[in-house]
């Protein structure tokens, strides 16, 4: 079966490369029982794939179950997984199979699976090696077969650096990844997908289908949609009910979902190596302010010396400034310091008894110096804390203003506990 047909079987709307990719390895895939790890963003249809790979599967026949491990609660996900034994806690009134028992055949999606404990993670990972679970409160080991495909919107490497993801199980469950691509990766699609929902709620509702000018679908296909497919397909419901003329202008629109007016600029798609260039953004800019401060005090000194016909015993030191700041910095100062020298040259044989004199530091006492914290890392705390002052807490707003997304600011908040 190629990607035209299961596009056409399944409804799936698009002509974009990168979905392309993700369904032809989803093809490939679905007539063999490895497992399969489908990484997205949140509402791109990480679940539509999973159904595609068990309905073109050998198992199409038996269960599948769709699991949203996140919103599992901690105390019971292994009762719920693996099933339980009558009286293994307190409410355990009878016997209960788990879906993995109840799946046995087919074929269990597990979504969030970066959200799943660390004792659940180990069951799970005898489960992928043997096939063997146990239920809670019993100590006879059962056997199950079961196709299992998991699903993150979460850097599950990362999870793995900070200890709340295993290893072994990472490695395990990506024995064949599939990256689904979000919406502003296929904005060539956006019209389309709004033309079919647009068409699916005209049914639905008994109405016409709702339309966009040039200027509204100019705004449409222009706004990030952080919420994907499926923010798209709430707001076409949305218009679908509460607009009655059906031809929508940019103000209409604009009115209805404010939202949609917001732009952004181009961002790298984030991989696993997305948070330390944020984190290299705020060091450039402290190295920035740095720079210009070094540059001021310069051409302050070049300024003094130069206007009042100062005599400087040994400019070593100035050179020597310059040549020990950022590369960068060197080169932009280079010049001032050709005309220092052309300076000292000119005037080293003149009688300066009468004038003012800059003697070397020699010639005094030693004295304190009170050196700055140069630590990078409180430099890069003190950042973060006035963006949050100056936002009254926002961390929106303070995230934009530093250059990093609200997911690094809030784990740097929590990391220097701000």
């Amino acid at each position: 079966m190629n990607v035209q047909s299961v596009k056409q079987r399944f409804g799936i709307i698009g002509r974009s490369e990168a979905l392309n990719r993700a369904l032809a390895k989803a093809i490939r895939v679905s007539n063999t029982d490895l497992s399969v790890l489908i990484q997205g963003e949140s509402g791109v249809g990480k679940e539509v794939i999973s159904k595609i790979i068990h309905q073109l599967s050998a198992r199409k026949h038996n269960t599948f179950i769709a699991i949203n491990t996140g919103a599992l609660p901690e105390g019971t996900i292994n009762s719920e997984l693996f099933g339980h034994e009558k009286g293994a806690f307190t409410g355990a009134t009878s016997d209960r199979k788990g879906y993995f028992e109840t799946a046995s055949g087919g074929t269990i999606f597990l979504d969030e699976i970066g959200e799943m404990p660390l004792d659940t993670q180990a069951f799970l990972l005898r489960v992928l090696e043997s096939g063997e679970f146990i239920r809670v409160g019993s100590s006879k080991v059962q056997k199950t077969d079961v196709r299992v495909i998991a699903a993150t919107n979460v850097d599950l490497i990362e999870k793995v650096r900070q200890g709340k993801f295993r290893e072994d199980l990472y490695y395990r469950l990506n024995t064949v990844p599939i990256m689904v691509p979000s919406l502003k990766e296929r904005r060539e699609d956006i019209y389309m997908l709004f033309r079919k929902f647009a068409i699916d709620f005209a049914e639905k509702y008994h109405t016409d289908a709702i339309q966009l000018d040039p200027e509204a679908k100019e705004l449409i296909n222009n706004y990030n949609w952080p919420g994907n497919v499926r923010e798209l397909r709430n707001v076409v419901e949305q218009l679908s009910i509460l607009i009655e003329e059906k031809l929508i202008t940019r103000d209409r629109l604009v009115d209805l979902i404010p939202n949609i007016e917001t732009r952004y600029l181009p961002k790298r798609i984030e991989d696993k190596k997305s948070d330390n260039l944020e984190e290299r953004e705020i060091l450039y800019k402290v190295l920035f302010d740095m720079k210009n401060d070094l540059n001021d005090l310069k051409s302050l000194i070049f300024e003094l010396i130069k206007t009042n016909d100062l005599r400087v015993s040994d400019v070593s030191g100035l050179k020597q400034m310059a040549l020990t700041s950022p590369r960068p910095m060197y080169h932009e100062m280079q010049s001032q310091d050709d005309d220092l020298n052309e300076y000292f040259e000119e005037h080293q044989h003149e009688d300066t008894s009468s004038g003012p004199v800059i003697v070397s530091d020699d010639q005094y006492d030693d004295m304190e110096v009170v050196e700055n914290n140069l630590s990078l890392e409180e430099m890069e705390k003190d950042y973060i804390s006035k963006a949050l002052k100056k936002y009254n807490g926002k961390r929106k707003e303070a995230a934009a203003e530093l250059g990093i997304s609200e997911r690094t600011l809030y784990r740097k908040i929590k990391h220097y506990d701000i």
